[in-house]
């Protein structure tokens, strides 16, 4: 019986990483899902997270414990308040307080190490730039650079043995789009989160960017979105 190949998946539980899960998962991948608890505001999209993994289907689900509030500088990260009720030119210009400085960098980072544990060649994100907030680490650019260094700084790489890739197969979707290919693998949305400042109980707030970005893609998809709103 043939092996199947291994691929680590950065698993927020949000929409979009929870999408790409389900991409790997269609793909014939064994993934293994990395979650991080990095001192977040919205620490309860974790639990999203457990879920999503159970649901579709992991061989193993990791969540890795850094504190990125102790460097801070963004509105997940620190007593900074998060934007609400921004309009689409708001969000498609600058980087906003949302951004959490080298964020992707160092979850890739992480993805790295293990999928050379691993001896996995293939690693899952669900970066999009089409639909989201101006960070500079959600950029097709920005990936194929962190491949072209992650083929440079491992053994396997180095030796020739592996070639790494990252996969981003919603980098160049609109939100709706992303979510009829999720609808049509199977995602229970209702199971995410994507709030940045939900309330205490998981509430999403329905008008930070992340949550305005989620509801016009479902009303643009002609989805419900089954998840609490604040409203």
């Amino acid at each position: 019986m043939t092996e199947r190949k291994k691929a680590i998946v950065l698993l927020s539980g949000g929409l979009d990483s929870a999408t790409a899960l389900a991409v790997a998962a269609s793909q014939g991948y064994d993934a293994y899902a990395l979650s991080f608890r990095y001192g977040q505001r919205h620490v309860i999209e974790l639990e999203s997270a457990r879920r999503v993994a159970q649901a579709i289907g992991v061989r193993d689900h990791l969540i890795v414990e850094i504190d990125l509030r102790a460097i801070g500088g963004s509105a997940l990260t620190a007593e900074i308040e998060v934007p609400k009720e921004r309009s689409t030119q708001e969000m498609a210009s600058g980087i906003p307080i949302t951004y959490v400085p080298a964020r992707n960098t160092v979850f890739l980072s992480f993805a790295l190490a293990w999928a050379e544990v691993l001896e996995a060649s293939d690693i899952f994100i669900g970066v999009n730039a089409l639909d989201y907030s101006g960070y500079p680490d959600c950029r097709p650019e920005y990936i194929e650079a962190f491949e072209r260094m992650a083929n440079l700084a491992t053994k396997a790489g180095v030796e020739g043995r592996v070639k790494l890739r990252i996969h981003t197969p919603l980098i160049a979707m609109t939100k709706a789009e992303i979510i009829k290919i999720g609808a049509a693998l199977g995602v229970d949305y209702s199971l995410t989160h994507s709030c940045y400042d939900p309330s205490p109980d998981g509430v999403a707030c329905g008008q930070c960017d992340s949550c305005l970005l989620r509801l016009k893609g479902f009303t643009e998809a002609g989805f419900r979105d089954e998840i609490r709103y604040s409203f």
